[in-house]
């Protein structure tokens, strides 16, 4: 069957190259080669070039030309830029979400919380089946806590943000579990108190943290050649 009669293929091929991207499937710096990705996601070129034009604009695939495409590479000081974005994002959603959050919002980061700590639960356990499905519950919390920020606009750009920096842990399998799931833990007690300034510290540590380790294990990857 051809795409034109598959209502939503182009959309579908977005997120699945993207989720291929972010989880180091397609690996940085990687030539996509249209044949091969034709036959790999069982689409037409012109559905495959639409889709990575798409990623392109969004800083995940880079448009060579006549040479095709690439995903993106990867660096140390790309993994600092996009860690002080979100930091700059989420401290700044953080403190307007705590005001402006009711009960309905309070629920609902802990539900999201509650799920995220089932996820790493299992990591801490060294079951790691469902990285996929820990992946989408660490990003839907860290949104959960900013949802009531009353900006559309900061949340889609918190999400764009979270992914690239969220890719550079899955590409050094960079998992602090426990510690994580700890912290994750007090940022959702400092949300139902209403604890801007100890959420903020949390929020710091967790990602400043998650840097360095990322940057350790993506060190010793290299090194161990």
């Amino acid at each position: 069957m051809s795409d034109v009669r598959r209502p939503g293929v182009g959309e579908g091929l977005y997120h699945r190259l993207r989720g291929d991207i972010i989880q180091g499937r397609l690996a940085p710096g990687a030539k996509l080669r249209l044949e091969q990705l034709r036959e790999s996601y069982g689409v037409a070129a012109s559905t495959l070039r639409e889709a990575l034009s798409r990623l392109a604009s969004d800083g995940f695939v880079l448009a060579e030309g006549q040479r095709g495409f690439q995903v993106a590479p990867i660096s140390a000081e790309g993994l600092h830029e996009i860690a002080g974005l979100r930091l700059l994002l989420e401290e700044h959603a953080l403190a307007r979400s705590f005001t402006r959050g009711n009960l309905e919002w309070e629920s609902q980061v802990i539900a999201a919380h509650h799920r995220l700590d089932s996820h790493e639960e299992r990591l801490e356990a060294g079951d790691r089946s469902d990285i996929a499905l820990w992946r989408e519950a660490d990003w839907r919390f860290h949104q959960e806590l900013i949802s009531a920020c009353g900006s559309a606009v900061m949340m889609q750009t918190h999400a764009e943000v979270f992914d690239k920096y969220l890719r550079y842990q899955m590409i050094a399998l960079a998992f602090r579990v426990e510690a994580s799931r700890a912290e994750h833990r007090a940022l959702c007690e400092a949300a139902l108190a209403r604890d801007v300034s100890g959420a903020v510290g949390l929020l710091r540590h967790h990602i400043r943290a998650g840097v360095e380790h990322a940057l350790q294990r993506w060190s010793g990857e290299k090194g161990g050649g």
